[in-house]
């Protein structure tokens, strides 16, 4: 990545970032939109909101560009991420990030808010499995307050439509070749860039040693999410956004 006349160009490795998982979902930005959306029809114009497992901080920017006055918490245990999400949002007042393990049963109480308006999160509780993932989804039960929202926007499997699913896949993975012929990078050849950056080296070599090549987690139907959800203390949860492979499930206090 290249260097600016400060250091290293953070704006520049957030949206190698953001092309990076594009690659993967081109309608990313959409999920996004919804969100958003959601968050100022629920809760209002200046949320202060829970980014969980935020990584690079890609929800956070979007907050902030679309409610200038919300507060923004970012929560992630991934060091190499977080770095990049630390020193691009760094001196805004607004963000404030903590390190933390979604695993470890005491982890809100790292956060510097009890309670919170929004909790969003977007493709990353899928390397949970089903009992820490129902587990995480009571905590943030009793993070949102009484008429806030959760949000998760995620791969949600329908086990039920077999052929539809492998049709899904084979159109998914056939664009995706396209685009990498292109000269898109995928998972792999992003973070070999990042090992080879002075100022990414440490903290991505780090979190290989948390996570290995990658975490082997479980991938419910956004049915299970909603009702898990309604479960965990939610009054309302369902389907806001889908695509063939994704969704977006919004759960209501």
């Amino acid at each position: 990545m290249t260097k600016t006349a400060a250091g290293t160009d953070w704006q520049a490795w957030q949206d190698s970032w953001d092309r990076q998982q594009e690659w993967y979902m081109p309608d990313r930005e959409e999920r996004f939109r919804v969100m958003l959306d959601m968050v100022g029809a629920l809760v209002g114009p200046e949320p202060g909101v829970l980014d969980l497992a935020c990584g690079t901080g890609s929800i956070t920017g979007r907050l902030l560009k679309r409610f200038p006055k919300a507060v923004s918490t970012g929560v992630d245990l991934d060091p190499a991420l977080l770095t990049i999400a630390q020193r691009y949002f760094a001196g805004d007042e607004r963000v404030t990030f903590v390190t933390a393990d979604l695993k470890d049963p005491q982890w809100t109480r790292k956060l510097p808010y009890e309670s919170y308006d929004a909790v969003l999160t977007a493709t990353a509780l899928h390397w949970l499995h089903l009992e820490p993932l129902a587990a995480l989804y009571g905590q943030i039960g009793g993070l949102v307050r009484d008429g806030g929202v959760f949000m998760n926007a995620d791969h949600m499997i329908d086990e039920s439509t077999p052929r539809i699913n492998a049709a899904e896949r084979a159109a998914r993975h056939a664009g995706m070749d396209a685009a990498k012929a292109a000269g898109a990078l995928d998972w792999a050849e992003w973070w070999a860039l990042a090992a080879q950056d002075p100022d990414l080296a440490a903290p991505t070599a780090e979190r290989f040693v948390i996570y290995g090549e990658h975490a082997d987690g479980d991938m419910p139907s956004a049915d299970w999410h909603a009702r898990t959800l309604r479960a965990s203390g939610f009054g309302e949860a369902r389907t806001v956004w889908a695509s063939p492979s994704d969704a977006l499930v919004l759960a209501v206090k």
